[in-house]
């Protein structure tokens, strides 16, 4: 029955070895040296040394030998157990041993316990585990902003696990997804990696299909002259799922880099917008004329004139009433896009036409007819004076000052009613 025991013991043992023979992401030098080092801790914790010791590790087959080194010593004589062997039991092993001699004995595993097996196991698994992570973290550190195709294995409800070709696990969290994404199992998903988080060496591998970097590296697979560096991405402004505007620059002068981007009837975009949702995306040229840059942003929207503090980064731009929408956009999408890409503060204004000016006034003179709050939230966004007011568009009061539409109508009505006296 002990002998039972022992035999169950050890090919416990070979099973447990041989989970690690299959450990991915591990090169074979160091997985062999971290199972040697974990079989002479065990070794020097039982016999006091592992000196004398040769451990063989075939990582390939899933197996192990020990053997213990002794030198063959006089019977009677006071010897340490561990380097020495007496001749009487030198010669059980092989009867032609002499005093002097080296005996080279393999150790059989199962004498060290059921608790010493069980400690090996787990030291190895801890290491194991540590050596994976190091080497999955090393892998994806330096493929930050690079484009990878996984596949979809659980959906969450804050966030989708996908796995690379290798079984590792990828996180793309919600915040991270195009707002009209649908993940299915099993579906691959384009995506680029965002970030490496690595707490309590436990690497996370986060990817995003929201970021700017993932439109930029769509149009580098796409428009060859990007990628060989004829064409510069100077900046990216995205509504993910809705609209994105890229400013691109060339250093050819023979290279329309707007053209070159977008392709023939849009060839070079389609594959892009369809990843992307059927993001509409707009390609301007880059210029450091900060004028023309803020003008070109603004784009369908023609501008009269712009005034712009370089200081505060804000920009005042005049348009005519009629070209008013097509600057702000639907939902006001188009003027927060050209904010985002010029990095300058748009505040759009219909531009007065000669013989319409008249005398402003200030808004506190109203502080009659318009509650006080509501004077300081217009107040707050620039706006001072009733003809600021009436010719900055209605959806910027709205959103900007935060305010309800009925309250903006009560406002606009009252001040019209001022100058039509």
């Amino acid at each position: 029955m002990a002998a039972l025991k022992k035999e169950e013991e050890t090919v416990s043992m070979f099973d447990s070895f041989k989970e690690f023979k299959e450990t991915k992401n591990i090169d074979r030098t160091t997985l062999m040296s971290v199972l040697e080092e974990s079989f002479r801790n065990v070794i020097a914790k039982i016999f006091g040394s592992d000196e004398n010791f040769d451990v063989i590790v075939n990582p390939d087959k899933g197996d192990f030998e020990i053997y213990r080194n002794r030198t063959v010593v006089a019977d009677g004589v006071e010897h340490d157990d561990n380097k020495e062997i007496t001749l009487t039991e030198a010669r059980k092993i092989q009867a032609d041993y002499e005093v002097g001699e080296d005996v080279s004995e393999k150790v059989d595993f199962s004498k060290f316990g059921r608790r010493a097996i069980l400690n090996l196991r787990q030291t190895l698994a801890s290491k194991v585990l540590e050596l994976e992570h190091d080497s999955l973290y090393n892998k994806y550190k330096d493929r930050v902003g690079q484009v990878i195709t996984a596949e979809v294995y659980q959906v969450w409800k804050r966030e989708v696990l996908l796995v690379d070709d290798e079984n590792n696990e990828l996180i793309l969290p919600k915040g991270e997804q195009i707002p009209r994404d649908q993940y299915r199992k099993g579906e691959t998903v384009k995506a680029v990696i965002l970030r490496v988080d690595n707490e309590n060496n436990n690497p996370k591998i986060i990817l995003s299909r929201t970021s700017p970097v993932f439109l930029q590296r769509l149009l580098e697979q796409e428009v060859p002259e990007i990628a060989d560096g004829l064409i510069t991405v100077q900046r990216i402004a995205r509504m993910p799922g809705e609209r994105a505007k890229i400013a691109v620059e060339s250093y050819d002068e023979r290279i329309d880099p707007v053209g070159a981007c977008v392709g023939v009837k849009g060839s070079r975009v389609h594959g892009i917008v369809r990843e992307l949702c059927n993001e509409n995306i707009d390609v301007i040229n880059y210029t450091a004329n900060t004028k023309l840059f803020i003008q070109r942003a603004l784009s369908p929207a023609k501008v009269l004139n712009i005034n712009v503090d370089e200081e505060n980064h804000k920009a005042e731009v005049f348009l005519k009433p009629e070209e008013v929408s097509l600057a702000i956009g639907r939902g006001g999408m188009n003027i927060k896009l050209a904010s985002m890409l010029t990095e300058y503060t748009i505040d759009v204004f219909r531009d007065m036409e000669d013989g319409q000016e008249v005398e402003d006034i200030y808004l506190d003179e109203f502080a009659d007819e318009i509650d006080q709050w509501v004077i300081d939230a217009i107040k707050s966004i620039g706006l001072d004076t009733a003809k600021a007011v009436l010719n900055a568009p209605r959806e910027m009061l709205v959103e900007k000052a935060d305010l309800e539409e009925e309250t903006v109508d009560h406002v606009l009505n009252v001040l019209r009613a001022e100058f039509e006296k």
